[in-house]
């Protein structure tokens, strides 16, 4: 006995003894109570009917992705994107929803329900273990009932085969697509294009950027590009206006910003993200992917997150009429890293 031990921690040790049970009764099982579909016929087959008609649902909802994927392609217009986008959607839904809520209910109304009990052993790995193994499947494949249920087996064998197609098809569908990474290199900026508010396009006078604001910036005139859509992915800049005393500028990128207004792209450099969430009084952007975190008024740098590099800047000044323009395209990739990147 410790030195430390009273006789207050003697006599509660003794009657925490005394209070545990030597053993614990067991209490069984609960009484079984058996379901509609196991006393009654009628029951039974419309279950069955049921489980049948969401694995319907789920074939035509693989059909209706597959004919939506090859009969409405995007043809790269907002309204195309979204209508393709919403079919695939409910085709996927339907045939990956159809098969988990048919599994459930075949589950829950026409598998076996009984209760089954086995007595703890040590684990084996002998022959013996192995046949018992393989007669429990069996045991479950007879419960299930599937060998006798034809249509059912017909309908879970049509959905299972056919969910992939959803999925796979439009994955093969890219195999020939464009891989040519080089034109990530460049954005639609050029030397005297105006920048332009997102998303009406109008151009911005620097008169009217107040120190603190915030602007989403796409280039005037985007909506006549060619392919549009993917142009504006890539050059979608944000713009901030700070003190420019609060600026800490490279000196060979000094005059790559105007008055403290400077332009960075909104992609981020770790996955791709939306860099949109800005903290006005630390002047750091957020991404809302992944929490990267640059510093708008150090050079874009990162200060918090996986981002590995900053920003790339684009280099802006005014026109003789005031309004900003580029003055050139970034001087480097957008967005993340890719295996042909130089920087």
């Amino acid at each position: 006995m410790s030195d430390d031990t009273t006789a207050a921690d003697l006599v509660r040790t003794a009657h925490d003894d005394a209070a545990l049970p030597e053993r614990f009764e067991n209490p069984g099982l609960p009484p079984h109570r058996p379901r509609m579909a196991d006393t009654d016929p009628a029951a039974d087959k419309r279950a069955e009917r049921q489980v049948v008609a969401l694995f319907a649902i789920s074939v035509l909802g693989t059909v209706g992705a597959l004919v939506a994927y090859f009969a409405l392609p995007s043809d790269g217009t907002v309204e195309s994107v979204r209508q393709t986008t919403l079919l695939l959607g409910l085709g996927l839904f339907l045939g990956m929803a159809g098969i988990g809520v048919a599994a459930v209910h075949w589950a829950k109304t026409l598998m076996s329900d009984h209760e089954k009990v086995e007595d703890r052993h040590p684990q084996r790995s002998d022959d013996a273990t192995r046949a018992a193994a393989i007669q429990v499947l069996r045991d479950g494949a007879a419960d299930s009932g599937i060998a006798r249920r034809g249509v059912l087996k017909g309908a879970v064998v049509s959905a299972l085969a056919l969910a992939p197609l959803s999925i796979a098809v439009p994955l093969i569908g890219e195999v020939g697509a464009d891989w040519n990474v080089s034109k990530f290199r460049h954005t639609v900026w050029e030397r005297g294009r105006r920048l332009a508010r997102d998303p009406s396009g109008t151009p911005i006078k620097a008169s009217d950027v107040t120190i603190g604001s915030v602007f989403h910036v796409i280039p005037e005139g985007l909506a006549d590009e060619d392919h549009w859509i993917e142009e504006k992915a890539k050059a979608v800049v944000l713009m901030v206006r700070l003190d420019p005393r609060d600026l800490t500028e490279a000196e060979d990128r000094k005059d790559w910003s105007y008055e403290g207004i400077v332009a960075y792209s909104k992609i981020c450099t770790h996955v791709g993200c939306p860099v949109a969430l800005y903290e006005q009084q630390t002047h750091h952007l957020l991404c809302p992917c992944h929490q990267s975190t640059f510093d708008i008024a150090d050079g874009a740098k990162v200060v918090f997150g996986p981002a590995k590099r900053a920003l790339p800047q684009l280099p802006i000044t005014v026109d003789e009429e005031g309004y900003l323009v580029a003055q050139d395209d970034f001087n480097e990739p957008i967005g993340p890293s890719f295996w042909e990147r130089l920087k």
